[in-house]
């Protein structure tokens, strides 16, 4: 399986649509980790261009691989390895495309919006166990800016419940995502 995750922080939109570069939570870089080693990603991407922020996530990643924790809690330690923080998107890709010698198709997903047509979550499954480069692209605060989902080649179909509540956290959309796509 050659199955990559970016979690994107720029650009991304604010609550008021305003293109944004959100900040990085710890929780997500654990929860997106864990997520990523259980169900085989080759990289969890963590993706923006602010310093101080990759130094952020940089520094969550020594402790938890080389540091303390990587002692204190070793299979912390095994999935944050898969962790790395890249300045763009497009920086992302090409790390890629490097590694596996072809341009990753890249799928955009959203809680809200449904581009015509859309990718089933079977039509995406299939796409990964035919073992093809895959960026799955998640957005922060509220989301990819359009720009990212013209550059993306789909848009995978939103994660809907029984109600119209849909602001699940970025860690419960990716759990259930990577277990419809990956998962036995």
């Amino acid at each position: 399986m050659r199955l990559y995750v970016g979690l994107l922080h720029y650009p991304v939109y604010n609550k008021n649509f305003d293109t944004i570069a959100s900040a990085i939570t710890t929780f997500d870089l654990h929860d997106c980790s864990r997520l990523a080693k259980t169900y085989g990603v080759k990289t969890f991407f963590v993706i923006t261009p602010l310093e101080d922020q990759q130094e952020l996530a940089r520094r969550v990643l020594s402790h938890w691989t080389v540091g303390y924790g990587a002692e204190y809690n070793w299979t912390r330690k095994e999935a944050l390895e898969l962790m790395a923080v890249s300045p763009s998107l497009e920086a992302c890709i090409e790390e890629i495309t490097n590694r596996e010698a072809e341009r990753p198709v890249l799928i955009a997903t959203d809680a809200a919006r449904k581009k015509s047509p859309g990718l089933t979550y079977d039509q995406a499954k299939a796409m990964v166990r035919a073992d093809r480069a895959i960026l799955l692209l998640f957005g922060t605060a509220w989301g990819l800016v359009k720009e990212v989902f013209e550059k993306a080649d789909y848009l995978l179909d939103p994660v809907e419940g029984p109600t119209n509540y849909n602001h699940l956290s970025v860690r419960s959309a990716a759990a259930i995502i990577l277990d419809r796509l990956a998962g036995r």
